[in-house]
């Protein structure tokens, strides 16, 4: 015997009447003149979707779906109704061209649905949030550890304020600027979603939120960053700007397709916490002499190496600083403009003004010194490389794992062997060490593998004269108030430099084995990275254990180089 399935015979009345529906629009289209659209088929254009408020698009059973520039594609229940029409009206007032199509009701019902991702987004300038100077005073003074930044979200996560995840975002973005972090870091996992701050380089997880909340606030985010709310499996950047009492920090956000929800990380770009002199770079004085006198230099090329988030922008902006007089020309190009520099022009790559191009351009500004924000490529190392044979001083930086590999990947890029010795003058590279409280490091003596290490680093370090008398003892971090907690407060940066002259230029025309560029060199009695941290260890400013955490102190081609 058959057994009658009712809620089946349900599913499939629902299926039948729906597809009826979808006949009966596209039926009706053809009367009224106007394309047939079944949108449950389609993703909705958000900013689109936006130009039409909510209730007036239920009410006049409308929705617009697609925006390409001033054009809209608005989909309609009944293409005659005079509300209807006048949403159209006011689109076409706003400088708008309008499409019309007929859709079902089904079809602007899921249209609709996509209300939910902008709903707790308030109309700001495009790509602007603006934290009020009461909000951001409060806050700043409010949020002075970790656990502040913990409470204030918690208590507004658990509330039901419509403002609710615009007030959550500035907490989060007052809390970085309060502890100074470089980058924010929101990651889902199946059960909550994980809030950190980079503090001085290392990731300290801040709070957490549940997965809805997490959901408004990934929109919110995208909304100001210009990104689109419906592309959730696939990679988006963009940007925008805090302004914090009358300054103006930029935010690069960058969103990945994760397994559970898509993984934000918003970079900080503080003007305060790059605006370093030269002299409080933490340069040792033999380092700050051979500076000195390179970029006094009126051509050649300075390349800074090292990861992102090493301090190399910082350190060339530093360059620049010094260098700068109302009698010369300065030029530079980034991706972002990250401090904003007097009396220097600086320009921005987009999408379509890429560093090869901008560095073409610029040289027909008759520039005197130029920084390229990085070399990613062989078209922008041959400009560079043309510029600086030219008259002018580059300053440039690039991604490779020590000065040395500065030419091998030179010459991986196609420049030719023979004129890196007249184009380059300087290759440096840089990491960032924590630096330790003063108000709470801990002497402690030199022993076991400690003293190992530190034998073997200072052996044959150059520049003996400037280590301190003492040099069987160092200092650990501990904790306090006025480091909250951590035992460190501050970067400084550990560095090592090739200059180019003539044992270089042989040995770059001969080979490309970085350690036979490291043997060449020796002679010029220049600290190795691990032996400049080494020496900052002997002073007080950073611990062995921070060194080591950046720098590889046991890598045995360094090893080889230095003793």
């Amino acid at each position: 015997m058959t057994q009658f399935n009712e809620r089946k015979q349900d599913e499939r009345l629902h299926d039948l009447r729906l597809h009826e529906e979808e006949q009966l629009a596209e039926m009706l289209s053809k009367k009224y003149g106007v394309e047939y659209v079944d949108l449950t088929s389609k993703s909705i254009d958000t900013d689109a979707l936006r130009l039409i408020p909510e209730q007036e698009a239920h009410t006049n059973e409308i929705a617009a779906f697609r925006k390409i520039n001033k054009k809209v594609f608005v989909a309609m229940r009944a293409p005659e109704n005079p509300n209807a029409l006048q949403s159209i009206v006011s689109l076409e007032n706003l400088g708008y061209t309008t499409q019309r199509f007929m859709a079902s009701r089904a079809s602007l019902e899921h249209a609709w649905e996509r209300y939910r991702d902008i709903s707790y987004a308030t109309e700001t300038e495009a790509g602007i949030l603006t934290l009020s100077t009461e909000t951001i005073v409060q806050m700043l003074q409010k949020l002075k550890t970790i656990e502040d930044v913990r409470v204030e979200i918690s208590a507004f996560a658990a509330s039901k304020d419509t403002h609710r995840v615009s007030r959550i975002l500035e907490i989060v973005m007052a809390g970085a600027l309060s502890l100074g972090a470089s980058d924010i870091h929101l990651e889902p996992s199946d059960t909550a979603v994980r809030m950190r701050y980079r503090l001085d380089g290392v990731l300290i997880e801040a709070a957490t939120f549940d997965a809805s909340t997490y959901a408004l606030i990934s929109s919110r985010i995208k909304l100001l960053s210009g990104l689109k709310l419906n592309i959730k499996n696939a990679a988006q950047d963009g940007r925008f700007s805090i302004v914090v009492q009358e300054k103006e920090i930029e935010i690069r956000s960058s969103i990945l397709p994760g397994a559970y929800a898509e993984t934000i990380v918003m970079r900080v770009l503080d003007p305060n916490t790059i605006a370093v002199p030269m002299d409080k770079l933490g340069f040792d004085t033999y380092l700050m002499d051979i500076f000195n006198k390179e970029i006094a230099k009126p051509n050649g090329m300075i390349l800074n190496t090292g990861p992102t988030g090493s301090g190399k922008t910082t350190t060339l902006y530093a360059f620049l600083r010094k260098v700068y007089d109302p009698g010369i020309k300065i030029i530079t190009i980034e991706d972002p403009i990250e401090y904003h520099l007097p009396g220097i022009v600086q320009t921005q790559v987009s999408k379509d003004y890429t560093f090869a191009e901008g560095l073409r351009s610029t040289l027909r500004q008759d520039p005197d010194i130029i920084m390229v924000g990085e070399i990613r490529d062989a078209e922008v190392a041959t400009t560079a490389i043309q510029a600086s044979l030219t008259g002018h001083l580059v300053f440039s930086t690039l991604h490779t794992n020590d000065a040395g590999g500065t030419f091998p990947r030179l010459l991986d890029m196609g420049i030719n062997a023979d004129v890196l010795g007249a184009a380059v003058t300087c290759a440096m590279a840089q990491r960032l060490v924590r630096k330790l409280c003063p108000a709470c490091r801990e002497a402690k003596p030199i022993e076991g593998d400690d003293k190992k290490i530190m034998d073997v680093l200072l052996k044959n370090m150059p520049h003996s004269e400037e280590l301190p008398q003492n040099r069987d003892t160092m200092y650990v971090a501990k904790g306090c108030p006025a480091c909250r907690g951590i035992g460190y407060k501050g970067r400084v940066a550990v560095v090592e430099v090739i200059l180019m002259d003539k044992e270089i230029e042989e040995c770059v025309r001969h080979s490309s084995s970085e350690r036979d560029i490291w043997k060449a060199a020796r002679h010029q009695g220049i600290r190795r990275m691990a032996q400049d941290g080494a020496v900052k260890v002997l002073q007080g400013v950073t611990s062995l254990d921070e060194l080591g955490r950046v720098v590889n102190l046991l890598d045995e081609a360094m090893l080889e180089t230095i003793a």
